[in-house]
């Protein structure tokens, strides 16, 4: 049918021609979409406030060749102004798109799109700093898409933790026996911690240190990049602190905003940064 319609997260988009934009979607039942919108651009659009990042939509498309045309979008989830309002949120949420636009190249499924639009309400929200929520996805992600991480038994022989030792190559923590050496270590507290954002358990994220959640960070940026086979060009920006940078003040509307966020300086990277593939 050249008609379809289908819920969709917006991940990306890029000017074309005059007035019009190519955008990249998450939908709930056709995977990832490449639609034109035309006229989107121009002051009098209908819609075209609707398919900006982190947005979603209700959208009707018309099959094409190449691209898809969007005919219509109606607004499920306005989280855009609220998350390009703050840095960390904007910045997470920027790399929890570039996951998603990586993931569903090949494949993507209902999970996947349902833990992108859940970590963007919540994102939107403030219901948890925005570098744990961005780390809880990171892990959820890659458990959908086959790389599920261990934190507690040997990924290799599957021998019964705790262990320390942790190789993002080999899938997570393994017995001293099949490390390789030189293999980098992690304390208790912080395999814990990794185990909550995995496993959900808010409670336990909320209340760790800056320091444990920040080398938790730090392993998740490795395990996540080095299964992605390259870097996240988001990911140095995040604003890991518990102090957020403030949002630098504009008055064009949330697009100009997001435009001086992206200009912001990156904030220092995590403490953990073996196994992260270079750019």
């Amino acid at each position: 049918m050249p008609l379809y319609r289908d819920e969709c997260v917006v991940l990306r988009t890029h000017k074309l021609g005059e007035a019009d934009r190519i955008v990249t979607l998450l939908s709930r039942q056709h995977g990832k979409i490449r639609a034109v919108a035309k006229g989107v651009r121009r002051t009098g659009s209908k819609f075209g406030s609707r398919l900006e990042p982190f947005m979603v939509v209700d959208a009707q498309f018309y099959e094409g060749r190449s691209l898809d045309i969007v005919t219509q979008a109606e607004s499920l989830g306005s989280y855009g102004a609220q998350i390009v309002a703050d840095y960390g949120a904007y910045t997470a949420a920027s790399a929890m798109v570039e996951t998603a636009d990586r993931l569903s190249e090949a494949d993507a499924g209902l999970q996947q799109y349902l833990l992108l639009v859940g970590a963007l309400r919540s994102l939107s929200r403030g219901e948890h700093l925005p570098s744990a929520t961005l780390d809880s996805y990171l892990l959820r992600a890659m458990s959908i898409a086959g790389w599920a991480p261990s934190f507690s038994d040997c990924a290799v022989t599957g021998e019964p933790g705790p262990h320390s030792a942790f190789v993002v190559q080999l899938g997570g923590v393994v017995a001293d026996g099949a490390a390789p050496p030189g293999s980098p270590r992690l304390d208790v507290t912080t395999l814990g911690i990794l185990g909550s954002l995995l496993a959900g358990d808010w409670a336990s994220v909320d209340a760790a240190d800056e320091r444990t959640r920040s080398r938790a960070s730090g392993v998740v940026a490795a395990y996540a990049q080095w299964h992605l086979e390259r870097s996240l060009k988001s990911l140095p920006h995040v604003d890991r602190s518990e102090h957020p940078a403030p949002v630098p003040v504009t008055h064009d509307g949330p697009a100009a905003t997001a435009r001086a966020v992206a200009a912001t300086p990156a904030p220092p990277l995590p403490e953990f940064t073996e196994g992260t593939p270079t750019a």
